[in-house]
């Protein structure tokens, strides 16, 4: 099963997540996040780095992302704008890579600081492209995805050795950059 999970998560997709969605379904917000590279490989390399840090981390960087993510949600469906957000959901790609890749210890008032950034971009993307009614129902099933897939980088990060727990960070960021330069 776990391995199915990764193996999901690694396959390729569009590369950024900018269609439209039915009105309100919980369907259409759940396939948000999975229906663009950029937005699975921030959540997924998250986990990764939750599970490398270890601890408080586990849970609190997650709940941050997914808490911001709620907010900059609100943010875009209201019309409100986030400058350079495509640029800020890329870097989350490639700098959330790049620390577990270099397995970087910053203080976690720091990467609580950052996952609050790339959350609320995340979540603006998520909102500005959601539906005109039933945005709670499409929030719930963004929301639910995105905690699945930092579930599936914590299960990913506490069950591979921590070279090839680097490794991934490496692809991750290295895929980040990747899909800045062809954008």
């Amino acid at each position: 099963m776990k391995k199915t999970l990764i193996l999901l998560a690694l396959m390729p997709s569009v590369a950024f997540a900018h269609t439209g969605h039915q009105a309100g379904s919980f369907h259409s917000g759940f396939g948000h996040p999975f229906g663009g590279a950029d937005h699975m490989l921030a959540m997924v390399a998250l986990g990764l780095l939750a599970a490398q840090i270890g601890k408080r981390a586990v849970w609190v960087l997650p709940l941050t992302f997914v808490t911001t993510m709620l907010l900059g949600g609100m943010l875009g469906a209201g019309g409100m704008p986030f400058p350079a957000v495509e640029p800020t959901i890329l870097a989350s790609c490639i700098i959330l890579g790049a620390l577990v890749a270099l397995a970087v210890r910053l203080p976690l008032s720091v990467m609580l600081a950052g996952t609050a950034l790339f959350g609320a971009a995340h979540g603006w993307a998520h909102g500005a492209e959601g539906p005109v009614n039933g945005l709670a129902v499409y929030a719930a099933g963004f929301v639910v995805a995105t905690a699945l897939l930092h579930g599936l980088g914590i299960v990913a990060g506490k069950a591979i050795p921590a070279l090839a727990l680097r490794l991934t960070g490496f692809a991750a960021a290295l895929a980040g950059v990747t899909l800045a330069m062809a954008g």
